[in-house]
């Protein structure tokens, strides 16, 4: 059986399309409103205007955090940094800085917010704030947005550029190679040991820290309650939060569940088979889908095979990227591709098509165009995230289930 490294290693941007936020946030506005508000902030003040603080953390408005993008529903936010203690074992050590934007409610306010819990880990969750706006998670509450710590707008930001240059590299390179895997070892190692140079107390940057920002984050809000909502990482830290910090949740809204009991690598090959054998039914169940491509899930499992067997290997074009980019296609890359453009489902099956009649451009290209530029408001701090996790610095490179 093939060895491949899970897709928190190497992947195309994890961004929730719009489609799939505004179905999420519409069932979330939906379950809302079968009951009203019945507390929040009632100091007056608009949210977020007002410092504030919760024990060792403090609130402090002003200008919004950064993005790698300009995003429309930011204008008018309001925003500010949560500054907590880096390890709260020490309460009077370094100090961190998250960055927080509430976006206010398209109308009538009612009195309890959201609070939006990204995934990843190491997805910024002021970044996703486009998507979740888009969806209409704002209709009628504000929506409030944290970078949790390590990502893109808190300070420190633990990106790791030596990773971004090891995705590009690995383009052109057999995805399960020996080689390929001990290149990834040395270029995490790598990332754990620079930032262990900057001083960052790389215990510190877990999901049980990151509950407890969120706890002092409503406390120096002057939020009495409000309404937790997690996708993908952030359903396994919501959860833990609900199991830490149980006073002033209101609701509880989780999208593509991640159990804090289960081991995260093991239950993604388990959910992406679901998610494969999912899309291939209903490309048989629908009569066009299913006279256009035969047998997808068959031609799937057979590319699979061929391409372990005998990658090819092709060149194209990606924006922002001044050559050609070399692109070595084999089972790993193919599997890896489909566990993030199952997200686009609709694509999929031409894609597969595609490749199967000798064209591997379109798959090649939406690889590349995932992990041949830096993205530091998404792999960088995964990657980050992970090696500050692992005492020797390696990822796990897990079966597929």
């Amino acid at each position: 059986m093939m060895s491949i490294r899970s897709p928190h290693d190497r992947r195309a941007p994890r961004r929730l399309p719009a489609t799939l936020a505004a179905a999420t946030a519409g069932l979330l506005v939906a379950g809302l409103a079968a009951t009203p508000a019945q507390a929040g902030n009632d100091a007056g003040a608009p949210l977020g205007t007002v410092a504030g603080t919760a024990g060792h953390a403090r609130f402090v408005p002003g200008p919004c955090p950064r993005t790698a993008d300009p995003i429309p529903a930011l204008e008018g936010a309001y925003c500010g940094r949560l500054i907590v203690p880096e390890n709260r074992s020490r309460p009077h050590g370094r100090k961190i800085s998250l960055g927080v934007a509430i976006v206010h409610a398209a109308t009538r306010r009612a009195a309890d917010p959201i609070v939006w819990f990204a995934g990843g880990p190491g997805d910024d969750a002021v970044s996703e704030a486009q998507l979740a706006i888009d969806g209409g998670l704002n209709r009628d509450r504000d929506v409030i947005f944290m970078s949790q710590r390590g990502t893109y707008s808190a300070d420190p930001v633990l990106t790791c550029p030596n990773i971004d240059r090891f995705n590009a590299r690995a383009l052109g390179l057999v995805y399960n190679a020996p080689s390929t895997g001990r290149l990834h070892v040395q270029a995490t190692r790598a990332c754990r040991d620079q930032l262990a140079r900057r001083g960052v107390d790389l215990r510190a940057y877990n999901t049980s820290e990151s509950a407890a920002d969120y706890a002092d984050l409503r406390v120096a809000l002057g939020i009495k309650r409000w309404n937790v909502f997690g996708i993908s990482y952030g359903t396994d830290l919501a959860l833990t939060y609900m199991r830490k910090y149980p006073q002033g949740i209101r609701s509880v809204g989780i999208d593509g569940v991640l159990p804090p009991s289960l081991a995260g690598a093991s239950l993604t090959w388990s959910a992406a088979r679901q998610g494969f054998d999912g899309l291939f039914r209903a490309c048989r169940q629908q009569p066009s889908c299913n006279r256009r491509y035969p047998n997808l899930s068959s031609t799937f499992e057979r590319l699979v095979r061929r391409l372990e067997a005998r990658p090819i290997t092709t060149t194209v074009t990606v924006p922002d990227q001044p050559r050609p980019v070399k692109v070595v296609l084999d089972g790993g890359v193919l599997v890896n591709w489909a566990t993030s453009a199952t997200h686009l489902a609709a694509g999929v099956p031409r894609s597969i098509d595609e490749l199967a009649h000798g064209n591997p451009q379109r798959i090649a290209q939406q690889w590349a165009g995932g992990n041949s530029a830096p993205r530091p408001s998404a792999d960088s701090p995964t990657d980050s995230l992970t090696a500050s996790s692992a005492a020797s610095g390696p990822p796990s490179r897990p079966r597929p289930t």
